[in-house]
């Protein structure tokens, strides 16, 4: 076990890949704190190009943990948000979440959106393991694409 754990840390450390970096970055960046992950997916994919697949995989976890924080957060936030609660807005919004339920995950990728529909998601009490499969699907998407996009643009 402790063999294992000296590997995994080695291949994580920052001076040699960056992927705990990228982990950090996908994490923070899916709070509420506006923080972009891609610019160091694309500078560490720019520096390791063999390293596409393992470094979708960190920021797609680090991000969807990022998104579940915001899930627990909007589900103890539930009675501030209680004031809101007669707006035309939100009813519309609450309704159509409701309707949607965890699969209204699949949209976390969105910018400026995003981050809050996994914290009202809680604040909802959705399922919490169906909503964190759907943001993982969502972001594993939104960094696929986004990557690709990005090499296929600024190529070697």
């Amino acid at each position: 076990m402790e063999a294992w754990l000296d590997t995994l840390l080695a291949h994580l450390a920052l001076p040699h890949y960056g992927l705990s970096a990228l982990f950090i970055a996908a994490f923070v960046s899916a709070t509420l704190v506006p923080v972009g992950s891609e610019p160091i997916l694309f500078g560490l994919l720019r520096l390791n190009p063999d390293m596409f697949w393992s470094a979708i995989g960190v920021a797609t976890v680090g991000n969807t943990l990022g998104g579940a924080v915001d899930w627990w957060m909007g589900w103890g936030a539930s009675k501030v948000a209680d004031k809101y609660a007669n707006s035309k807005t939100h009813l519309r919004v609450l309704a159509w979440l409701k309707r949607l339920g965890p699969k209204a995950c699949l949209l976390s990728w969105l910018p400026i959106v995003g981050d809050p529909l996994c914290a009202v998601a809680g604040w909802l009490r959705l399922p919490f393991w169906p909503c964190v499969f759907y943001m993982a699907v969502g972001k594993f998407a939104r960094y696929v694409t986004m990557t690709a996009v990005l090499l296929y643009v600024w190529p070697d």
